[in-house]
């Protein structure tokens, strides 16, 4: 770079986001672009180290540093290049990601790390701007058909990458637009569905064929699939989620994160939804349990419904406001900063675990608290205990259980397969060949290695097409990242 020591003159200044009292009043995204100087200042601070941790603790292995340069130089369109030469979707892990690079990044070690996430979506938002981004049809026609289960962010990212080999790609979706986790899980505050939508046409336009409303091993013959086509890969996310059985559980008013999202989601879209069918949360007290993006979401979404107040409960205890990076580092550190949705009105209860609901004429009324109380071992985990006489009653008339996913669901299409499972009950396949059990059936994404972040489904994927091409011709031209 021309300027390296440019992390001394430039400090770390993250995009900007809409006031909390604007941005609560509707379902855009809050989070603005960074314009063309602030991005080549933030870029400018990258200290293009020779031994870059922040492009190997990215599970794509962006080439940071050096599309940071290439910002600094205002050369956008290498920038662009180098982006997409390992990320499919560039502008989604923008938006979304937890950016794991941020914590390895070398700067973080005394001082704050280069906004890595900010910069990534600045490139490629440019790049559609100027049409960059277009179809990118494959001159080779192999004349193989391959089917991909699921059209999340694991399914797109092989499908991509098959198609643009040559082979036929279908992709089934069993619901009724395809996206998955990214058009039905994701609010719109934080993925505007436009977005996805301008990269589903690019990929329409590629050769990619997709079928909505087919739902393999149920209204679509699994057998049939497999004798017409070459391969299959399942990439049908990880969809079984955990629940919490505890006294009162079977009231009405508590539900699974996902289908509260969905439906919210489906009503931004304009689609009609049941009143018997909606989750609301206006003028209610709203509880969320469990911690992560899901209960964030979570929370985002019952405060822009209009609910009365939300609390989120987390069973740990939280996190201090300052840690030592240099023990943790390059993972994260285990520090507590308020977040977007906190500056919106969400309360924290820390260190408490559910044990009962309560109830009025059926419906939930209550929550009964128990403070825990959590003891180091000497390997560095924590034993939970229980503080006797340390009970707190919450009001409560929604409920949002919001801790996670076991592993794909395993009613229909896996059993009939008869597929092998690990000891999580994930589908059993290795990340050198994504095989299964089944020959000529790969799985890869969250249904493979279990709940995970969107740029390691992106990974998954794009390794699971090569695995294919592979298997299919022999060989493969495909990039293993």
């Amino acid at each position: 770079m021309e300027d390296l020591p440019g992390s001394l003159h430039h400090p770390r200044k993250e995009a900007e986001k809409q006031y909390p009292k604007q941005r609560i009043r509707h379902w855009r995204e809050y989070e603005q672009i960074m314009p063309d100087g602030q991005v080549a200042r933030q870029a400018d601070r990258c200290m293009d180290c020779g031994t870059p941790y922040c492009h190997c603790y990215c599970p794509v292995h962006n080439l940071i540093p050096e599309w940071n340069a290439l910002v600094t130089s205002a050369d956008w369109r290498h920038a662009f290049e180098q982006l997409e030469s390992t990320n499919n979707f560039p502008e989604f892990t923008g938006r979304i990601c937890a950016a794991p690079c941020e914590s390895a990044c070398t700067l973080s070690l005394g001082s704050t790390a280069v906004t890595i996430r900010s910069i990534e979506l600045a490139v490629v938002e440019r790049a559609w701007e100027e049409n960059w981004v277009r179809p990118r049809r494959s001159n080779r026609h192999r004349f193989k058909r391959i089917a991909i289960i699921g059209s999340g962010p694991a399914g797109l990212a092989c499908a991509q990458q098959l198609v643009r080999t040559g082979y036929r790609v279908t992709v089934f979706e069993k619901a009724d637009r395809v996206g998955g986790l990214l058009r039905y899980g994701i609010p719109d505050f934080r993925l505007e569905k436009s977005a996805l939508d301008r990269r589903l046409a690019q990929l329409e336009a590629e050769g990619v064929l997709f079928r909505c409303g087919v739902h393999a091993g149920v209204n679509l013959d699994i057998d049939e699939l497999r004798r017409t086509g070459h391969a299959v890969v399942l990439a049908c996310g990880s969809e079984q989620p955990r629940d919490l059985r505890v006294p009162g559980r079977e009231l009405r008013g508590i539900h699974f994160a996902l289908d509260y999202l969905t439906r919210q989601n489906r009503r931004v879209a304009g689609d009609y939804v049941q009143p018997d069918d909606a989750i609301d949360a206006h003028g209610k007290d709203v509880v969320v349990i469990g911690g992560g993006d899901t209960g964030s979401d979570c929370v985002g979404t019952a405060i822009r419904q209009g609910a009365r107040q939300v609390v989120q409960i987390q069973y740990h205890e939280r996190p201090p406001t300052q840690a030592d990076v240099l023990r943790y580092w390059p993972e994260p550190a285990p520090a507590w900063h308020e977040g977007d949705h906190d500056l919106e009105g969400c309360r924290h209860i820390w260190g408490y675990d559910t044990v009962a609901f309560e109830g009025h004429q059926n419906h939930v009324a209550g929550l009964v608290l128990q403070r825990l109380l959590w003891k180091p071992r000497l390997d560095g985990t924590r034993d939970k205990h229980i503080l006797p006489g340390q009970v707190r009653h919450l009001p409560v008339q929604l409920v949002l259980l919001a801790m996670g996913y076991a592993h794909p669901t395993h009613d229909g299409l896996l059993s009939q397969l008869g597929l092998g499972l690990d000891e999580a009950g994930n589908v059993a396949a290795n990340d050198d060949d994504y095989r299964t059990s089944v020959p000529g059936m790969f799985a890869c994404g969250d249904a493979r290695r279990g709940q995970s972040l969107v740029v390691w489904a992106i990974r998954e994927g794009r390794q699971c097409a090569r695995a294919v091409d592979a298997w299919l011709s022999g060989t493969s031209d495909l990039p293993r990242l």
